[in-house]
């Protein structure tokens, strides 16, 4: 039977914004290197790594395979560079690369679970496939005041549960939180139980996101100062992670105990424990507290910088830090 279409049906070309035949060919690239288990294992484990970075030694305990056939996957994901990879000594340390560190998230913070949630068999909810962080916010609050019990543990589990929702609001991958907030809340357990008549001097660097100058400024605070005084560093609006320029100088500067480092929040504990509290950009959002000294140093911020311009920050506020840990070491001799 032959069907004559009308002028109104019939079939007419569009204008389509389909994504191009050389793009197409290079996702399909990528996501043929994905589309292993143990390589998506890998991958989350070294985006979830507290460090930044995950060491082929560590990578090796995810599956009962040889650590050549570990080597196998991890060069097939180098090869599409999601990963970068960089030789110490006898090992080798994976971090993925910033360039596709967004496309990382998603994939393992939206999609994946979305996958997970929609051919679950048993049709649980997305919300139940979860992790329990309750239960190991609960378990880390328990573990830290059986270490500090001159803190009540009602005071030591609220303050757990804030650092952990505290980071959790810009974190990338949640699977990180727990490290993260343990590190966190001992920072703050041990602002709360600080003695100002025995400790060294505390000085506290705030800036807005805590992705730059207030890192910077910390670390070189507590290499040139040797313990004798203490930094921290925070901000009134924490970004997610540290500038990368910032992160190669704090490499510099504190070597492995740089992958410590990651954006905080502001807290009143942090403020109330410093001796000199000083901001940096950020205007007046620290709380006032007597006692506590307060400064603002005018220095440029190296989220508008590019590498040789923060490292020009760099050397500013290694000249202020100078002055300032000569001051303090001055007053307390």
């Amino acid at each position: 039977m032959n069907v004559t279409l009308t002028a109104d049906e019939a079939c007419s070309p569009v204008t389509t914004h389909a994504i191009g035949p050389d793009a197409a060919s290079s996702v399909a690239t990528t996501l043929k290197a994905l589309s292993d288990p143990l390589r998506l294992r890998m991958l989350s484990a070294i985006a979830s790594d507290p460090r930044g970075e995950s060491c082929v030694c560590d990578l090796a305990e995810l599956a009962e395979v040889s650590q050549p056939t570990v080597s196998h996957h991890l060069k097939v994901l180098k090869d599409v560079d999601v990963l970068t990879s960089e030789r110490r000594g006898t090992w080798v340390w994976y971090k993925i690369n910033p360039q596709r560190r967004r496309a990382v998230t998603t994939l393992l913070d939206s999609f994946a679970p979305a996958t997970v949630a929609a051919t679950a068999s048993d049709g649980a909810s997305e919300e139940s496939l979860r992790p329990d962080f309750d239960a190991r916010v609960t378990r880390l609050a328990d573990e830290l005041s059986a270490e500090i019990p001159e803190v009540d543990e009602a005071v030591v589990l609220g303050i757990v549960r804030e650092s952990y929702t505290a980071l959790a609001r810009t974190a990338r991958v949640t699977s990180a939180l727990i490290p993260l907030a343990e590190r966190f809340a001992r920072q703050r357990l041990s602002d709360l139980t600080r003695d100002r008549d025995t400790s060294v001097p505390q000085v506290l660097f705030v800036c807005v996101a805590n992705a730059g100058r207030s890192q910077l400024a910390a670390a070189l605070v507590n290499q040139l100062a040797a313990g004798k005084v203490i930094a921290r560093s925070a901000g009134s609006s924490p970004a997610d992670v540290i500038h990368p320029h910032v992160r190669s100088l704090l490499a510099e500067i504190e070597g492995d105990e740089a992958a410590e480092r990651f954006p905080k929040p502001l807290t009143d504990d942090a403020v109330r424990a410093a001796d000199v509290v000083i901001t940096m950009g950020c205007g007046d959002v620290c709380p006032i507290i007597p006692g506590v000294r307060y400064d603002d140093w005018v220095v440029g911020d190296p989220a508008l910088a590019s590498r040789e311009g923060v490292e020009a920050i760099r050397d500013d506020i290694a000249a202020r830090v100078r002055i300032l840990v000569q001051e303090l070491l001055e007053e307390t001799s």
